[in-house]
Order: C-alpha cells, then structure tokens, then sequence
C-alpha cells in the first residue's frame, strides 16, 4: 500500500492532465481570454509555467516519494498488479537514477496512469477535484 499522500498523487495528476491538454499550434496574444474560450491558456506560454510547477512539486518530494509516485504510475500503466506493490517500490527504487520529474513528465497520459495507479488501492481523486471547485 502506497505511503505517499494521496492528495500530492492528485495535485501532480491534475498538473499532467493541463500538460497533456496543451495546444502547441496556438500562439499566445493579447486577447481576451474571455473571449477567445480560453484557448490562449493552453498556449506553449502556459505549458512551461505549469510544467515547471508540477516539475519542482515532484522534485521537492522526498526520495521515498518519489519512488512510490513511480511505482504507482507503473502500476497504473499496468507493469505490476496492486498485489505486487513491493516489488514495483524495490524496482523503483533500484532504478533510480536522474530527475524523476524529467521521467515522469515524458510518460504520455501520466495522469491517468497515476490515477489508475490509486485506483488499485481503493483511492481516488474525485474528493481532490471536488475540494478545488
């Protein structure tokens, strides 16, 4: 069962989804964003604004947290069962290496790993997203 909390599982989870929603063709301007739907927001502009947030957020993790937000994307994306948790950690664990930011945030669809990755042992982030309405 994974130790880290899972309200920082979320945070990072909902981060990857603004990440994953970027529209690289669309150039910021001085519109309203207002008026031009919010497409603006989601401009490369943004991008490196909330990729540097969710960036230094999973660097400033301790070490053990780090690790267990691995194993749980591993075990959202399907490498190892819920039952295998230990393993997927030990794995994690003797892997590391560099950034885990920089590994992380090249996972396509990241958040719905970790989200699938919670699911596994009976947590979600429905009450995170409610909570941040």
């Amino acid at each position: 069962m994974p130790t880290i909390n899972t309200e920082k599982v979320c945070f990072i989870a909902v981060k990857a989804r603004e990440l994953e929603s970027e529209d690289e063709g669309v150039e910021a301007d001085a519109s309203n964003a207002t008026d031009d739907g919010f497409v603006s927001v989601l401009t490369e502009d943004a991008f490196a604004s909330t990729r540097d947030e969710v960036s230094s957020f999973i660097d400033s993790l301790d070490i053990d947290e780090q690790i267990e937000l691995v194993a749980l994307m591993w075990v959202g994306r399907g490498d190892f069962a819920g039952a295998e948790w230990n393993e997927a950690v030990a794995q994690a664990r003797a892997r590391h290496e560099g950034s885990t930011s920089t590994y992380l945030l090249g996972v396509p669809l990241l958040a719905s790993f970790l989200e699938d990755g919670l699911s596994e042992f009976g947590e979600s982030c429905e009450l995170y997203a409610a909570d941040r309405q």
